[in-house]
């Protein structure tokens, strides 16, 4: 089976790290990681990635506007986008879901469920 690509873009360094690792300990997923959604497009265009995770609170461009960047480009409107943010509230949920993206998991989720919507996206992708 190909690895899925994964593609993150979050500013919490620590985060990111125990994130690839446990998406790349599975076996089943290459994560490639950006700090920031300054060079969002050219590496979508680089990557060709099957699915983005993305942090709503970033310095300079955040979640809410890399998401206008992608629904504006006819790669990025192919791509399913799980947002995994500290932000809780239905108010961010819903601005998100509005975006387009197809699940939105707070970070306190364990691995199993951010894997576990990951394989529902791509499958829905697919299907």
């Amino acid at each position: 089976m190909n690895k899925r690509k994964i593609l993150v873009i979050d500013d919490e360094v620590n985060f990111i790290k125990i994130l690839k690792l446990n998406l790349e300990d599975t076996g089943n997923y290459d994560v490639t990681v950006l700090t920031n959604a300054k060079d969002l497009i050219s590496v979508l265009y680089q990557l060709k990635p099957d699915l983005i995770l993305l942090d709503l609170l970033m310095p300079g461009i955040g979640g809410i506007e890399a998401c206008d960047m992608l629904n504006a480009d006819p790669m990025g409107q192919k791509i399913p986008i799980i947002i995994l943010s500290a932000l809780e509230k239905s108010a961010d949920k819903l601005k998100a879901y509005k975006k387009g993206v197809v699940d939105y998991l707070v970070k306190t989720a364990q691995p199993e469920e951010i894997i576990a919507s990951i394989e529902k996206a791509i499958q829905f992708k697919n299907g």
